[in-house]
């Protein structure tokens, strides 16, 4: 079942998602739930606050290949970074080039409650960077500077009416439903 993606300003998005105790049928469910969802929505990763959960899961899809870690961390960054264009699900419609880290090593836990250590470069980096600062709260606007950032809220907040202006067209034009 594909779940809800909320939506910046989502509070929810702002919180420090909790560390993920055990690998529980629950914990795998969430994760089959996002990594569906992440499909149908055709992005790179997902974090569980973006789906209103506050627990410390992501899923990333880079190359046709699955990460569903618990608890991800970066636990060794190189110091030679690379600008690169990030956009997020919680944040529809804009994107900016981010400076992050060229190489990551994660870890975390796998869905069968094994510790895991993925050596990333690239795109595969930068994903997980990305949705790794999702569980603190950090969105990758909050990684540029305060006028770029600015620029783009506005314009997301453009097309955030645009789309609220859309849907209720759609809605007017839907016959009615009768009883």
């Amino acid at each position: 079942m594909a779940l809800e993606i909320r939506l910046y300003p989502d509070p929810v998005l702002r919180e420090r998602a909790e560390p993920v105790d055990e690998i529980t049928d629950e914990i795998r469910r969430l994760a089959d739930e996002m990594v569906e969802t992440l499909t149908l929505r055709v992005g790179y990763g997902l974090a569980a606050p973006q789906v209103g959960v506050r627990k410390r899961l992501i899923v990333v899809d880079v190359d046709e290949h699955f990460y569903v870690l618990a608890n991800p961390e970066v636990v060794q960054a190189s110091e030679e970074t690379e600008l690169g264009v990030e956009g997020c699900l919680s944040l529809p419609g804009i994107e900016a080039e981010v400076e992050r880290a060229k190489r990551v090593v994660v870890r975390g836990l796998a869905m069968s409650g094994e510790p895991v250590t993925v050596e990333a470069e690239g795109l595969l980096a930068r994903v997980f960077q990305h949705e790794i600062d999702h569980l603190d709260g950090v969105l990758f606007i909050d990684r540029l500077g305060r006028a770029k950032r600015q620029r783009l809220l506005k314009a997301y907040e453009r097309a955030r009416r645009e789309r609220e202006r859309e849907r209720e067209r759609e809605r007017e034009k839907a016959p009615a439903r009768a009883l």
